[in-house]
């Protein structure tokens, strides 16, 4: 088996990582995310086309005098549409059918209306889970690793794990301030999963290899906390790979074949495996060590 020595050039992963946060966070200012109605309130209405579907400019001409606002128009399967626009009555909704029959053959195949209390709630209830998650990643970690003494103790695993996963969650978040920006994308509910998914998938791999490193710890292999370090993402590397791979496959599948709903879903998730594995391997054994030197130079 070929020994990689991964703490060699952690100077690198770091800037790789550090350059990938900190444009996420740039673009995630400038740009923000596009919330959908499942935050905000509002309506998704999903039409199927006979024939030729429309383009969004001919949606929108044949709407604009209902006073719509801004609709949001994505493409739904080879002939529909999925319009998002703002909470409307039911009189509305038959009115927004009325001219669409008056130009095309459709035919509604969904039609949903969150309001906005409702919507208000679902985000302040993703907040709050969000921080439990985390709250309880952090703890869970810690209690985990209690046996470990030295050279660290299990507070710095748990702390190191939620780093690395700000890392695979800010990552996918900036792509989606991209795609609102010029395509409209929105956060949903379904991204909402499929992020807090990553974030169960990224601290397994990072549990493994921690737990590798406890291991190693307890029966003194290496002649130093680096090396032990170092040994153990030699023997997880595998299996973190092979893991991740197997679980990409499907996912790109679903990405290319899966249709307009299952989309975003997917590319998150991809997105965030991604940083995920690349954090397990390449940031949470560094920063370690990084936390180990920092800690003994001011001893």
């Amino acid at each position: 088996m070929v020994k990689i020595n991964f703490l060699k050039h952690k100077a690198i992963f770091f800037a790789i990582s550090t350059i990938f946060i900190l444009g996420a966070i740039i673009l995630l200012l400038v740009f923000g995310l596009r919330p959908g109605i499942d935050f905000t309130g509002g309506t998704i209405m999903e039409i199927g086309f006979e024939g030729k579907t429309p383009s969004n400019q001919e949606v929108r001409k044949s709407l604009e005098d209902l006073n719509l606002g801004e609709i949001y128009i994505q493409p739904a399967g080879e002939n529909g549409l999925i319009l998002r626009l703002k909470d409307i009555t039911e009189k509305t909704h038959q009115e927004i059918l009325s001219r669409l029959k008056e130009n095309y053959q459709v035919k509604e195949k969904r039609f949903e209306s969150i309001g906005p209390v409702v919507g208000k709630e679902l985000r302040e209830k993703t907040l709050l889970f969000v921080v439990l998650a985390l709250l309880a990643i952090l703890i869970y970690i810690a209690f985990s690793f209690r046996k470990i003494k030295r050279p660290l103790t299990s507070w710095f695993y748990g702390f190191t794990s939620i780093l690395a996963l700000c890392h695979d969650v800010l990552i996918p978040l900036g792509a989606f301030a991209v795609l609102g920006k010029f395509l409209g994308v929105q956060i949903t509910i379904p991204i909402v999963v499929a992020l807090l998914t990553v974030v169960g998938y990224s601290i397994n791999n990072t549990v493994v290899v921690f737990d590798r490193v406890r291991e190693n710890l307890l029966r003194g292999r290496g002649e130093s906390f680096e090396e032990t370090v170092n040994i153990s993402l030699n023997q997880t590397l595998a299996r973190c790979i092979n893991t991740s791979l197997t679980t990409l496959f499907p996912l790109i599948m679903i990405f290319l074949l899966g249709g307009e709903s299952l989309r975003y879903f997917s590319l998150a998730l991809i997105l965030g495996i991604v940083a995920g594995t690349y954090s397990s391997l390449f940031l949470a054994g560094p920063l370690l060590v990084g936390w180990y030197k920092l800690l003994k130079k001011r001893s």
